[in-house]
């Protein structure tokens, strides 16, 4: 038997989107850690504006996980030569 302070409360769930359309707010350092990359260089490739899109709330930058890994396969390339950007 679990006391009450011992049950978990569930997150809030929106209903404003449905659950098949929600999609994850990653960090900088998440996002970093999932493309292998620093947090550093994300900074940069966001000035320079070719690294993945990005979501300014407030003053917090988020990643939407899906837009990530969206731009990681769009940079995918077969030789190093390959210069389609």
């Amino acid at each position: 038997m679990t006391r009450r302070s011992e049950q978990r409360t569930p997150p809030l769930q929106s209903t404003l989107i449905p659950a098949r359309d929600r999609d994850c707010l990653l960090t900088t350092e998440e996002t970093a850690e999932l493309l292998r990359l620093s947090v550093s260089w994300l900074a940069k490739a966001r000035m320079r504006g070719d690294g993945p899109p990005f979501v300014k709330l407030g003053g917090s930058v988020r990643y939407v996980e899906s837009s990530v890994v969206r731009w990681m396969r769009a940079q995918q390339r077969l030789s190093t030569t390959d210069r389609s950007w």
